[in-house]
């Protein structure tokens, strides 16, 4: 067997030290210019009705626009909602929700509208406890937040950020902030114990998480709902031993903007 030279053993601590101080000054970074918090109010969530309306109908066009300019919908009263403030405008730079039910007749979206992509039965909802479930739902990040090199179609749903509006030390967090969102949603599943989340999405959006450390599991096949999406499956009790070192600082500085001291 290879043996490694202490030289190799050194550089190899050397590169993980390294990862790990750059990992918290990305966190702390992110920190500085964008806030994670619950939105617990009726006036936040005034504004998170607000920002969906403003991406799922004006910009996606997946639901109808209204005279109100706010989306919301039955699941609103049942869910937990956090949002990603940027400190410097107050404006929202995203939003996330985490559906909630207490009840057999308080379906999640899912086992509501999306029953055909539940396909694997020992990690369906009807499997746990209602009140140990959750759906992560209505994600969204407004255009100004959302980075591209090149926006060649008018009208596309991401647009190019004004660089007279945001530093190039903000640029950098941009990129961050729907990681973040899903690590929010994650910290309000497991600070509320309804540890079994589940969650629509595309699966190359499930791959790319899983690059992050967060290993959703497919659960049925792919369906075609606003696009190909199929049904996933994640415990949040499992997710500090999964998560890349990056990503974990992220979610503890998430957990402690949003819930601060307290303990779960």
């Amino acid at each position: 067997m290879m043996q490694l030279k202490s030289d190799d053993k050194q550089d190899g601590a050397d590169n993980t030290q390294d990862a790990v101080t750059e990992s918290v000054h990305i966190s702390e970074h992110f920190s500085h210019f964008l806030q994670p918090q619950l939105a617990d109010t009726a006036q936040l969530k005034m504004e998170v009705y607000r920002l969906r309306h403003q991406i799922y109908c004006e910009e996606l066009h997946f639901e109808e626009t209204n005279a109100d300019k706010i989306e919301k919908d039955t699941f609103d009263d049942r869910a937990v909602h956090c949002v990603i403030r940027h400190l410097q405008s107050q404006r929202l730079a995203g939003t996330v929700r985490l559906i909630t039910s207490t009840a057999d007749d308080e379906l999640l979206p899912l086992e509501q509208y999306c029953s055909a992509a539940l396909g694997n039965p020992a990690l369906a909802p009807s499997r746990f406890e209602r009140h140990e479930i959750c759906e992560i739902s209505r994600l969204a990040v407004p255009s100004s937040f959302r980075k591209r090199e090149v926006d060649q179609y008018e009208g596309a749903a991401t647009g190019v950020l004004n660089e007279k509006t945001f530093s190039s030390h903000e640029f950098r967090c941009f990129p961050y902030i729907p990681i973040c969102l899903y690590l929010s949603a994650a910290a309000m599943s497991y600070r509320t114990r309804r540890y079994h989340a589940f969650v629509m999405m595309e699966p190359l959006l499930a791959r790319s998480m899983s690059f992050v450390g967060i290993k959703f599991k497919q659960v049925g096949d792919t369906i075609e709902f606003h696009g190909q999406r199929a049904a996933y499956y994640v415990d949040s009790r499992e997710l500090k031993q999964t998560l890349k070192p990056l990503y974990l600082n992220l979610l503890n500085m998430v957990e402690k903007e949003i819930f601060g001291d307290k303990q779960s």
